[in-house]
């Protein structure tokens, strides 16, 4: 059994499921078990972007656009959806996610071409549906708050997910958008066991941080949503109802949950984790999953691979939509508002000024 690298959820780094040539650490034969793996370095690398906003048609995502500044994720939690992307860049699911990261250094500039078009049609874009937009690195780029300046400048409506302190950052936009219908916020707390937070998801913000951010979201004005995502049969399901008391406590409007999904390789890099981090109930949680997957380790089926069925799925469900009406969580916001979406002035002098130019050019004015 490999041991994972000091600040780093994945225990190993094969290579992606598309390479016709693999290579996966081994041991050789000598006892090495005790030395620790060398310290891994986070590299960040343009990427050469044409286009900001991501279309989507799933028809369990109740968003069809969203932007994600960053490719992979520091945060290094082991259970991440987001991790077999990484493949379709030659890069391994593992260790590669959280370490060899890639972001859109143009992207405000970006979305700003693309909303400005004349046959752009407003709609609220999520941000961070794929990886974290306020990973550790976007303290240097600033890249998720130029993306917030360009949505208020247009009134564009967003809703924004992340699992770090550094959203508190911006409270102030999201204050601003929230107060007029503009924004809404999601901050995921999978634990408030901070021991288990450190292995799962070692370079993500605290438990207490992170309720933290849910008050300062809400005191700015900005609602927010607690997401108890995943919720792991046998590992964390047992703080269901006090993750969801501390929240709203804090100051969240309202809650969601996800049970844990396994897709292509993440289930053998969760498991490999939980044998090295929890070895005593390893059988028992990866048994409790599949009792929620059919007896598989995932079921893809859309109508779902959120939630999960049988009976351990459905009493996560009850408990859960117990624990929102107890904890006044399941009141309804309202949607986000379109219709104040406008193309700011200055934008648009710009474009008449290229107009006026390319008129003269043909010398029809």
């Amino acid at each position: 059994m490999m041991q994972s690298a000091r600040g780093r959820g994945a225990c190993s780094n094969a290579s992606g499921r598309y390479e016709a040539l693999t290579t996966e650490a081994m041991e050789d034969g000598w006892d090495t078990r005790d030395e620790a793996p060398p310290p891994l370095r986070t590299t960040l690398t343009p990427e050469a972007a044409r286009t900001v906003i991501t279309r989507n048609t799933s028809p369990d995502i109740n968003f069809d656009r969203s932007i994600n500044p960053y490719r992979g994720c520091e945060h290094g939690c082991i259970y991440c959806y987001a991790r077999p992307a990484h493949a379709w860049m030659g890069l391994s699911p593992g260790l590669d996610f959280e370490s060899r990261l890639f972001f859109k250094p143009n992207a405000p500039k970006l979305l700003t071409e693309e909303l400005k078009k004349p046959r752009y049609r407003c709609a609220p874009i999520h941000i961070g549906g794929n990886t974290d937009p306020y990973q550790p690195v976007d303290r240097e780029t600033g890249l998720t708050r130029g993306i917030l300046e360009v949505l208020e400048r247009f009134n564009h409506p967003l809703s924004i997910i992340s699992k770090s302190a550094l959203m508190a950052r911006d409270a102030d936009i999201l204050g601003r958008m929230g107060r007029k219908g503009l924004a809404r916020a999601c901050v995921s707390i999978t634990t408030l066991d901070r021991k288990l937070a450190r292995a799962m998801e070692p370079r993500a913000a605290t438990p207490a941080k992170r309720l933290e951010t849910i008050s300062r979201l809400a005191d700015a004005g900005c609602p927010v949503t607690v997401g108890f995502a995943p919720v792991i049969p046998g590992l964390n399901d047992h703080e269901l109802e006090a993750v969801l008391e501390a929240a709203a406590k804090a100051g969240a409007a309202r809650a969601m949950y996800v049970t844990l999904r396994l897709p292509l390789e993440i289930k053998d890099l969760f498991r490999e984790w939980l044998e090295q981090a929890r070895p005593d109930r390893a059988r028992r949680v990866m048994s409790l999953v599949r009792q929620t997957r059919g007896g598989r380790d995932y079921d893809p089926d859309w109508s779902q691979r959120m939630k999960g069925t049988g009976p351990l799925a459905e009493l996560i469900a009850t408990r859960f939509r117990a624990a929102c009406k107890r904890y006044r969580l399941d009141t309804p916001l309202p949607p986000l508002d379109c219709s104040r979406f406008r193309v700011p002035a200055s934008e648009k002098a710009q474009g008449d000024l290229f107009d006026l130019q390319s008129f003269a050019a043909d010398g029809s004015i």
